[in-house]
């Protein structure tokens, strides 16, 4: 290789290096400011979380809820407390839960893999229906089945998430007794032996094909419902990204060519459209990924949803704060790696 050739490679990487320093730099501020107002917010949330944690007989006992607080902290003043916060954050100490006194940070890492097997399991679900109408609806703008589509895709994202998850549960469960009424796996089975902490994923790698069956059986029905909103949604805006892209003069070059549909749409198309879909992948599973508290409580889903509702209820606010700061680390996280597809996708990110 020349010399101008190896230049003319690092030149090329210099603006996708620049661009991941902007966004790691981005998404530390993004953080800090995140943990700044969390903090403050959660520190003036109506209510006293001595009494709360303490309960009505020791709640009402001064000495004993001035105790509680000089033990967590609370009777310094909040930047003292917000400081020593970031302290303990910066070296992953998120406190110790109210409700199962535990690290909060034990207590996400225990509750996640539920939550993440059931995010993945429906954004894939929904990815392929949703890409595929979506382009189905594109591809044939205007036809029967492109209203048919519309209109059904606008049903899935009206329609409330949690009356779905009780219908669904209903008709499955108690009416047809097809599906499991909940959890993750049956009550009398035991769990395969934790690899990944994800059961289907660790039922297959130990090669019991049955553990791995029931697993998938007890995430068809809450996946399913956590998929109904996202193929709408997903095919709505894969109809609008092909539909900016098929009229371009390229796409039309490549049809008069003689080029098969099945080949232009695979290799232009799609191509083109690439970056506007990743961008409502990705925040479709962030968004199922933080916002499925009803969904597991309904199908008495081991996540990380019941865990924040219990914090909210119990007004645990060490494990507020940390359900908080995760949500807030699944979002700017799959903003950026967001950010860094674009910029390996189309060099014009890069250039900015």
């Amino acid at each position: 290789m020349t010399a101008s050739g190896v230049t003319g490679r690092r030149r090329a990487a210099h603006p996708l290096a620049r661009l991941l320093v902007r966004r790691l730099g981005a998404m530390v501020l993004l953080l800090l400011g995140i943990s700044l107002v969390t903090f403050v917010l959660t520190s003036l949330v109506p209510g006293d979380p001595a009494r709360a944690a303490l309960g009505p007989v020791q709640g009402e006992d001064e000495a004993a809820v001035a105790a509680w607080n000089s033990r967590n902290g609370l009777d310094k003043p909040i930047p003292v407390r917000y400081l020593v916060y970031l302290s303990n954050l910066l070296r992953g100490d998120l406190g110790v839960s109210q409700q199962t006194g535990t690290p909060v940070l034990d207590d996400l890492i225990a509750y996640i893999p539920a939550t993440a097997e059931l995010a993945v399991v429906s954004v894939l679900l929904a990815s392929l229906i949703g890409v595929g109408l979506g382009v189905a609806a594109a591809l044939r703008r205007d036809t029967l089945l492109d209203q048919v589509l519309r209109v059904v895709s606008l049903g899935g994202v009206s329609v409330p998430v949690f009356w779905l998850g009780l219908i669904v549960l209903y008709l499955g469960f108690f009416v047809f007794d097809l599906f499991p009424g909940g959890g993750r796996i049956d009550p009398l089975a035991i769990p395969p032996a934790e690899i990944t902490h994800l059961y289907t994923l660790d039922a297959l790698f130990a090669g019991d094909l049955a553990a791995t069956g029931a697993a998938l059986h007890h995430l068809a029905l809450p996946a399913a419902v956590l998929a109904a909103y996202n193929i709408g949604y997903i095919a709505r805006f894969t109809r609008t990204a092909v539909l900016e892209v098929i009229n371009h003069d390229y796409v039309r070059a490549a049809h008069a060519k003689g080029l098969p549909a099945r080949t232009v749409v695979r290799r232009y198309v799609l191509r083109a459209a690439l970056p506007s879909m990743i961008q409502i992948l990705g925040f479709a599973f962030a968004g199922v990924l933080t916002g499925a508290v009803l969904i597991e409580a309904i199908f008495s889903w081991p996540g990380i949803g019941g865990y924040a509702y219990r914090a909210a209820v119990s007004l645990d606010l060490p494990a507020i704060t940390g359900v908080t700061m995760f949500v807030a680390v699944v979002y700017i996280s799959v903003n950026f790696v967001i950010d860094v597809l674009y910029g390996v996708i189309d060099p014009r990110i890069r250039a900015r």
